[in-house]
This record gives C-alpha cells, sequence and structure tokens, in this order.
C-alpha cells in the first residue's frame, strides 16, 4: 500500500481562515452578530408602539367616557367654537352635539339679559367730591396686572364713568384700530367694544352686529325687524346698562353709549355663570363691569398663545369682576379683537391675531374732556344689506 502522503503547509488564505476559525474569520461572526441587535431594536419599536397605543386608548377611554374627560371634552368644544374653526368642533363632540350646544348657548345668553338691572352709582355730591375739605380724587385710569390658571391679562379701571365715550372709525368702507382711535382723538386710554359681521373671519370690521349709539344718537341700526337686543353701554348719568332691551327702552333709559354683544354675565351684584364648565370655553376676552361707586372696569385676558396665555372663561372673567367689586358685567368682543391701548396708541396686551390689531366699528375710549370729541356717523344714509362687510 502506498504510503499516505504528507499533509500540504497550512496556509492563510480567506477559505481556510473561515474553514478553520482562525482570528481572520472574526470579522465574519461580527457581522452574524448584528442581527440580534436589529432585533431587539425593533422588539423596542413595538413595544413603544403598543405602549402608545394602550395609553391612546386608555386617553380615549377617559376622554369619551369620564364625567371629567367629558368635561374637558365639551371645554375644548367650546374653546374651538368662538375661532374660525368652529366646525372642528364636531370632532370632539359630534355635529348634532354642536348645533344643540350653540343653540343651547344662544338661548342661555338670551335668558341671561332678561332680568333687570337695580344698580345705582353715586354723584359727585354723594361721594362728597363737591364738598370743602374733600379728599383729592383718583386718579381717572390705572391699569393692573391679572393672572389666573393659564391666563395673562390686564384689568383698566376709569374712575369716572361719564368721561368714556364710543368711538367709531372716521372714514367709510373699513373699521379702525382702536390704537389709532386713541391716537387720531388723543384719547388717555381705549378698548375694544362691540362686535361686527365677519365672514370668514377676515371681515373688514365696517359692519356692526345690532346697535351702535355714541353721544345718545344711533349710529347703526341692525336690528332689523327684532324688537330688543342685548347691549352693553353707559347712559348720560354713567351708570352701566348690560341686558336685553328695545330701542325705546334704551331712549326712555337716557342711553348714552352702547353696542350690541352679550351675555351679561353680572347683574345686581350677582354672577350669572354657575361654573367655569359652562364659561363658553378658554379664549381671549374683554369684558366691562362697574362697581358700586360708580368707576368702570375693563378685563382684557390674552389667549391662544401658549407659554404666555392660554385664556379664560367668562366664568374667569365674572369672578376676577366680582371680586374687584363690580355689581353689573358684560361681555364684549374678545377672541383676536381684544386690545388695551394707552396714550400714543401703545398697545398694553398681546392680541391674540396672527396679522396684529384688527379693524373693528368701535371703541370704549377713556377722555379728559369728552364733550370735545366729535364722533361722525360714518354709516348714515347706508342700509346694513348695502355693507360688504369682505369688501377690503
Amino acid at each position: 500500500m502506498d504510503a499516505i502522503p504528507p499533509l500540504p503547509p497550512r496556509t492563510t488564505t480567506a477559505a481556510s481562515a473561515s474553514r478553520s476559525g482562525s482570528p481572520s474569520a472574526i470579522p465574519s461572526r461580527k457581522n452574524k452578530a448584528v442581527r440580534p441587535k436589529r432585533s431587539g431594536s425593533w422588539r423596542f419599536i413595538k413595544g413603544l408602539f403598543l405602549t402608545g397605543f394602550i395609553l391612546s386608548a386608555l386617553m380615549a377611554g377617559w376622554f369619551f367616557l369620564t364625567p371629567s374627560g367629558n368635561e374637558y371634552r365639551y371645554m375644548l368644544a367650546d374653546s374651538l367654537i368662538t375661532t374660525q374653526h368652529r366646525e372642528w368642533a364636531k370632532y370632539i363632540i359630534g355635529e348634532k352635539a354642536l348645533r344643540e350646544r350653540v343653540a343651547l348657548y344662544v338661548k342661555q345668553f338670551e335668558d341671561m339679559g332678561e332680568e333687570r338691572d337695580t344698580h345705582t352709582i353715586p354723584t359727585k355730591q354723594e361721594q362728597g367730591q363737591g364738598e370743602a375739605g374733600a379728599v383729592e380724587p383718583e386718579k381717572l385710569t390705572s391699569i393692573k396686572e391679572v393672572d389666573g390658571e393659564g391666563y395673562h391679562g390686564y384689568l383698566l379701571t376709569v374712575t369716572d364713568p361719564k368721561k368714556i365715550r364710543l368711538v367709531v372709525p372716521n372714514k367709510r368702507g373699513r373699521g379702525e384700530k382702536v390704537s389709532s382711535m386713541v391716537k387720531r382723538t388723543g384719547a388717555i386710554a381705549g378698548v375694544n367694544a362691540g362686535g361686527f359681521s365677519d365672514p370668514n373671519w377676515r371681515g373688514n370690521g365696517f359692519k356692526p352686529i345690532g346697535l351702535v349709539i355714541s353721544q345718545g344718537k344711533i349710529l347703526y341700526n341692525g336690528l332689523g325687524s327684532k324688537n330688543s337686543v342685548q347691549i352693553v353701554g353707559l347712559d348720560k348719568e354713567g351708570k352701566m346698562l348690560a341686558g336685553k332691551y328695545s330701542i325705546n327702552e334704551l331712549m326712555d333709559l337716557g342711553i348714552s353709549e352702547a353696542v350690541s354683544f352679550s351675555p351679561r354675565i353680572i347683574v345686581n351684584g350677582k354672577g350669572l355663570i354657575p361654573s367655569r364648565s359652562q364659561g363658553w370655553g378658554i379664549a381671549p376676552r374683554t369684558v366691562m363691569g362697574q362697581r358700586e361707586d360708580g368707576a368702570i372696569l375693563f378685563l382684557m385676558i390674552d389667549g391662544r398663545q401658549p407659554g404666555y396665555s392660554i385664556g379664560a372663561t367668562l366664568y374667569d372673567a365674572q369672578e376676577i369682576l366680582l371680586e374687584h367689586g363690580a355689581v353689573i358685567g358684560a361681555n364684549l368682543d374678545g377672541g383676536s379683537s381684544t386690545v388695551l391701548v394707552t396714550e400714543n396708541g401703545e398697545i398694553v396686551n398681546k392680541p391674540s391675531s396672527s396679522s396684529g390689531e384688527r379693524y373693528l366699528p368701535s371703541g370704549f375710549l377713556v377722555f379728559e374732556d369728552p364733550d370735545a370729541v366729535e364722533v361722525p356717523n360714518i354709516w348714515a344714509g347706508l342700509k346694513p344689506s348695502e355693507i360688504d362687510a369682505g369688501k377690503w
């Protein structure tokens, strides 16, 4: 038998290294070790997804099936209803519930304006201002910052209500910024007042809603066939009027300055909104009130600005006014119209509109000498149906 030939010398080729398990094969084993890592990453991602799904399901259950979740859900819907995205609320509470919610608030606002206000304000003689040795009167205007849960705002106090005039734009076709009104008229301060027709939330601010009255004269009457309307304003003696009135009733009461808006939130010293959940959502707010001594309170709450101020409910606004002694209070146009302006047109708050201060049909302005202010009737001879609210 032939002898077995000797084995050839070992080499370190890639093939032999791979078969023999020599150190040169280590990179190959490293490549194979990557697979478990990829598998672990995938399991981690799936775990995250599953956790997110479970949390979402729990959140949805809380949002739709618990009393606290429902309260939050309806407050969120109410907040959307006050914006240009009202229709989005139907994805939260349903289209039918949206219609019912709006109708409910309209009825509530009407009912809140029915009770007759009986508050009175003292005359200067009753306050002792006309007597010798009387205490030095307070400064006409003062501004105080207010803060609460999720909101920041300002409270303007006007000690003499007879120093306030309702001012309107001086040119036809478009509203006017309150800062412009203040600079143009030389006012001490000013805030936004009544609402206006706002098609597609891009209205020109020239077509008011309801009534506009300045210095006892009706500048605009958009009531149509309605016999009465919710108003906010002042009579000739400086008493604040708010609630549902007919034109004849307003004239008999000696109305001086007024716009249409609602709801009235305080009457005869009591708040009309029972809870925060019924406060018409969270939004920027402008409200007006009067203390027993006659001083007028204008409250402006900023909103829709996370990190600064989200906004307040009407209940929040009501409670702030009550804390500062209001015996009557009412809502004015808010949202992106909310603005507080001081002398020389300086804007104190932060309006929520992305384009800045809005063009408006009216503003409540404060003057040292209000009798010297001339407010033109820019709507004279115009029918409401003839005004294009969206044309710039």
